[in-house]
């Protein structure tokens, strides 16, 4: 646990590949970085579906972005193993754009998201990711949970 006399670790490495893809690529919209990081055939899986390539997997980006004018991807926790880099990932945004057929609410969503990234020779080649879909569908009013 860090304190004032413990600094946070600085990413190295992998670590510091992996967390582009969320921070810069999703957060910030920086579509064009998924040439420099991500292999030229690289997969992605998601509830959302297999992407592979990086048109494919800009395209699924920018989707998300468009639909979540605000959308933020926040690193939490980062953990490296190997050529795998695990991390826990607070994604946040307005649905104003319509997503995976769902007019847009204009409510608010905040949902955790598990990514395992691997990599080899400096460039992602292959992401696992595992947002709270029930979640987020329950925030944006689409799924309503039963009572306890």
């Amino acid at each position: 646990m860090a304190s004032a006399s413990t600094p946070t670790p600085t990413p190295t490495g992998n670590e510091r590949i992996a967390r582009r893809f969320p921070e810069e690529v999703a957060g910030e919209g920086n579509i064009g970085l998924i040439d420099e990081i991500c292999a030229e055939d690289v997969l992605d899986h998601s509830p959302l579906g297999e992407v592979r390539g990086r048109d494919e997997l800009k395209a699924q980006i920018s989707g998300i972005r468009d639909s979540f004018s605000d959308f933020s991807a926040t690193v939490e926790d980062a953990i490296t193993e190997g050529d795998t880099v695990a991390m826990r990932v607070t994604l946040r945004g307005t649905h104003d754009g319509t997503f995976m057929g769902i007019e847009p609410t204009g409510k608010t969503v905040e949902v955790g998201n598990m990514v395992f990234t691997r990599i080899e020779d400096d460039m992602i080649v292959e992401r696992w990711v595992q947002p709270d879909m029930l979640g987020m569908l329950t925030q944006l009013g689409v799924v309503e949970l039963p009572e306890a």
